[in-house]
């Protein structure tokens, strides 16, 4: 059992090594880390059932399915990133989730919950990608800077974040998939001290995660 499990770790691991195209460092890519999980799991639960045999059939199963679920949420990563260069959206990874950062700058107009015009063809093309990718589930989050009263500000990031979601819905993304909520001036990630720090948390993030 512990001989199979180091194998099928090893082999995931080495297998799922890739040089990251943004830092230039070579890392263990979340497909590899799925795959070792995944192997990992499915050998404890296989060893449980059908001891060695079992664990080497559990393991061969669970890489598979680990694999699958890191391999998705790379290649929904690697297409997000390459529409999204230099328009301003920031593309974060946290194990298999992907956000997206939509400063409030480039998307609304002062004090306004309207989608510039201009930011259009960035959501189309969000769009395109998440139908693309449909094995997913949308959470579309408002926020806002200290600047005005606390149910202003409440308001303002909760019809923000349904703008947005209304827009990926007209894009064909499934209602069913998107969750929309307003946070206000919660949970910045900036002081609110400078305007500096008030432009960054005025922001709509878009949370893709796996079903």
């Amino acid at each position: 059992m512990k001989k199979i499990l180091c194998i099928s770790l090893a082999v995931a691991l080495t297998t799922g090594c890739a040089i990251d195209p943004y830092t230039g460092e070579e890392k263990v890519s979340n497909t590899g880390w799925g795959t070792a999980i995944g192997a990992a799991s499915g050998a404890a639960i296989g060893a449980i059932a059908g001891g060695g045999k079992g664990a080497a059939i559990g393991a061969g199963a669970g890489a598979a399915v680990g694999a699958g679920v890191g391999y998705y949420m790379d290649r929904q990563e690697a297409q997000l990133r390459a529409r999204l260069e230099g328009t301003g959206v920031r593309v974060q990874r946290l194990g298999d989730d992907l956000k997206l950062i939509m400063p409030g700058n480039i998307t609304f107009a002062t004090n306004a919950a309207n989608i510039n015009e201009s930011f259009y063809p960035i959501l189309d093309s969000v769009g395109t990608i998440l139908n693309e990718f449909h094995k997913t589930s949308v959470n579309i989050s408002g926020y806002t800077d200290s600047t005005g009263s606390d149910k202003h500000n409440q308001t303002l990031s909760e019809n923000r974040a349904n703008s947005v979601a209304s827009y990926m819905v007209r894009t064909g993304v499934q209602h069913g998939r998107i969750q929309s909520r307003g946070f206000g001036e919660r949970y910045p990630v900036a002081s609110n001290n400078a305007e500096m720090g008030r432009a960054q948390n005025r922001r709509v993030e878009i949370s893709i995660r796996p079903k």
